[in-house]
């Protein structure tokens, strides 16, 4: 048999490029990726990946890749009119992953795009349907709402939403003077409630205080004492005392002797500078108790 080493050349070139198309064919997926494998333009039932895909060369097999970890779509400021005639702009999160790669690739055309448009729109619709109030203390409610209609909408896509979150809600600016302004009128309200509570509190307990002094008469005289000792601390002071002292029947009933000997107790807790008129007083409030002189009782009563 004749070598010919023509022959030989074209059959090693032909193996090369078997070699070189079978190799254009390899495709490494990451551990993240799916591809759907079109087969002359029909989808595969089997998806490829991860790890080493081996696919058709010369164009019989094409391999669309897909992503499947969570993306992050960035919805516009959306402006809305709410339910009370308030134009307001909101903007969000929207957090989405690919849960089937099929249906990503052959029910939709770009569904990360039509993904975004369909959560835009449906972020105004819901917020379009609610008063401001509600907007602004439910914010919650919204994302859950907003992320079941994606989901049962996206839902044969393929595309499963992860989360929904407001970003931010911008006010006009004269709505949010006016909102200042309610804010700041309700905080006066509730400093009046708690005042008028606290008028309301401090009258019972005076009230259950008096009680209890009527009920035992010397506890007025304790407290008269008490507050003679309070006053006197001042160095200046001028104390007046009523005559009688007590109005409850213990001063009518007591004797002269008893009242002299309070009201020296009384002069005994003054300062030396109100000496001479707590003197005049203890006299005064003396003869007036013996009925001698109703001038000099007047004159006790308004401290001479």
């Amino acid at each position: 048999m004749r070598y010919d080493p023509t022959a030989m050349e074209i059959l090693l070139g032909a193996l090369i490029a078997v070699g070189v198309s079978l190799l254009t064919g390899v495709r490494v997926l990451r551990e993240y990726e799916r591809g759907v494998v079109f087969r002359l333009g029909r989808a595969r039932k089997d998806l490829a990946g991860p790890g080493l895909v081996m696919l058709l060369p010369f164009g019989i097999d094409r391999a669309r890749v897909v992503d499947t970890r969570i993306q992050v779509m960035q919805i516009p400021p959306q402006e809305v009119i709410t339910r009370d005639n308030i134009s307001i702009v909101v903007s969000a999160v929207v957090y989405a992953n690919v849960a089937s790669a099929r249906h990503a690739v052959l029910e939709v055309d770009d569904y990360m795009p039509a993904t975004l448009q369909l959560a835009a729109t449906t972020l105004r619709a819901v917020v379009g349907k609610m008063e401001l109030d509600d907007i602004l203390a439910n914010r919650e409610g919204i994302n859950t709402e907003v992320r079941g209609i994606l989901d049962t909408r996206t839902e044969q896509w393929g595309v499963e939403i992860t989360a929904v979150e407001l970003k931010d809600i911008e006010l006009p600016r004269e709505m949010q003077r006016a909102m200042a302004r309610q804010a700041e009128a309700e905080r006066e309200r509730r400093a009046k409630v708690i005042a008028a509570e606290g008028e309301v509190q401090s009258a019972a307990k005076l009230a259950e205080a008096a009680r209890q002094i009527a009920a035992t008469p010397g506890a007025l005289q304790l407290r008269l004492y008490q507050t003679l000792v309070e006053v006197s601390s001042e160095a200046r002071s001028t104390i007046v005392f009523p005559v009688p002292i007590d109005m409850t029947g213990m001063g009518v009933g007591s004797s002269p002797a008893q009242l002299q000997a309070m009201m020296q107790s009384a002069v005994a807790l003054t300062g030396a500078q109100e000496q001479p008129k707590l003197a005049e007083t203890q006299k005064a409030a003396a003869n007036a108790l013996a009925g001698a002189d109703p001038l000099a009782a007047a004159k006790a009563k308004f401290g001479g």
